[in-house]
């Protein structure tokens, strides 16, 4: 049977809007039980909105939330992409797979010591536990 070629466009567009939807779900969930619905994508969006510029984009809470929307799935949208290459490629170079584990538990240790660090600050309301949720279910 003669093998498809692979659209990794598509491929990674699809596994990073799984990845990105898991997250967003999740602390929609949290922050709703916490009676503070968006409040995770509020304060992300206020660093969107700060490195573009308030006159860019406005100071609203719903600008808040969609800056920080079409700036995690283009995020996402572009690690799925990077990702689905790897896993090919990884088709042929079997050990691609190790240095692709190597680096996802170094990423998710720095996410942990970020969390860490901010824990003092606003921050640290988002708690390591629930990163290490939404870092499960995007995985």
């Amino acid at each position: 049977m003669a093998e498809r070629p692979h659209n990794f466009l598509r491929e990674g567009i699809i596994t990073g809007f799984i990845g990105a939807t898991a997250i967003a779900v999740w602390f929609l969930i949290v922050d709703t039980i916490a009676g503070h619905p968006f409040y995770t994508p509020i304060f992300l969006g206020k660093g969107v909105v700060s490195v573009l510029g308030k006159n860019m984009m406005g100071d609203s809470a719903f600008t808040h939330v969609l800056g920080y929307t079409v700036f995690h799935y283009a995020a996402f949208f572009i690690v799925g992409i990077l990702l689905t290459v790897i896993v090919h490629q990884a088709e042929r170079t079997p050990g691609i797979l190790a240095g692709l584990l190597v680096a996802f538990v170094i990423m998710t240790l720095g996410f942990y010591m970020i969390a860490a660090a901010f824990s003092q600050s606003a921050l640290g309301q988002m708690s390591w536990v629930q990163i290490f949720i939404a870092n499960l279910l995007a995985s």
